[in-house]
């Protein structure tokens, strides 16, 4: 095999620009995977994570954890938020431990048992539906606190009460649009050498802040996107793209930052 061959067969993405616009703590993973593929990595955060304006609703809930049978969580971004919140309560992790608790997807899974939580159940797809799937005929008259970010689909605590749940909803963050990533990413846009090939987007926030960021009219947006590759972790984010009117050239089939990663690697080879 050729030094090129073997070259291509190890780093699959050289020589493409793929944009990676997870919040900046977060975006490690997703930039570390692409790079060692052989990517040129953009990083451009489309969300910033902030802290609620009041933390009374989740700390109310964290001091009555008796009460509650289930615990869900959706985002990592949520267990580290209520995590921080227990350790300034000096609640040990003793208090869940009649709990069950369950975690949207992988990543919200490792995050939990990484501070020592104990996940009794993920769905067999990272979105709310199936969430709701897992849990529908285990909650009837159960107790159900849904730690979330500020704003964020209704999906589970509508179809929950549906199902027979008591189910309250506490916000432990909000998201909100970087304003310093406006001017990066229309620079980012303009300059040829810069022009990413590929943009990632991980959630439907990242949609609409990028949106936000690119700041051009509907009829401009054609022009500043021409010859880009949108790539989706899953079908809720691709809805939201749909939405926007982009097109989801890049779609994962695990939703996940390694099937995200796996579908562009796929995608570079067609």
């Amino acid at each position: 095999m050729s030094k090129k061959a073997d070259s291509l067969k190890n780093q699959p993405l050289r020589g493409m620009r793929v944009l990676v616009g997870r919040a900046r703590h977060q975006a490690g993973v997703l930039s570390a995977e692409l790079h060692q593929l052989g990517a040129t990595v953009i990083e451009i955060p489309f969300i910033e994570i902030r802290q609620p304006r009041s933390f009374r609703a989740l700390d109310t809930a964290l001091t009555n954890l008796a009460a509650y049978d289930w615990l869900i969580l959706t985002r990592a971004n949520g267990v580290e938020a209520m995590w921080e919140r227990m350790k300034k309560l000096r609640l040990p992790n003793s208090v869940l431990s009649h709990l069950r608790i369950a975690a949207i997807g992988p990543a919200t899974k490792k995050a939990i048992e990484q501070r020592g939580g104990r996940v009794n159940v993920v769905p067999k797809e990272y979105v709310a539906e199936s969430v709701v799937r897992s849990l529908k005929n285990k909650v009837k008259g159960k107790r159900v606190l849904l730690v979330r970010a500020k704003v964020a689909r209704d999906v589970i605590p509508h179809e929950l009460r549906k199902a027979g749940a008591h189910i309250q909803v506490v916000e432990a963050y909000e998201t909100v649009v970087p304003q310093t990533s406006r001017r990066r990413l229309q620079a980012a846009l303009k300059h040829a050498g810069k022009r990413p090939h590929v943009v990632t987007f991980t959630s439907s926030s990242t949609v609409r802040n990028f949106m936000q960021l690119l700041g051009v009219e509907k009829r401009a947006r054609h022009r500043a996107l021409a010859g880009i590759r949108m790539a989706s972790i899953g079908p809720v984010t691709s809805a939201t793209l749909r939405e926007f009117g982009l097109p989801v050239d890049i779609s994962a089939k695990e939703f996940t930052i390694p099937g995200l990663v796996q579908a562009i690697v796929a995608a570079a080879a067609v």
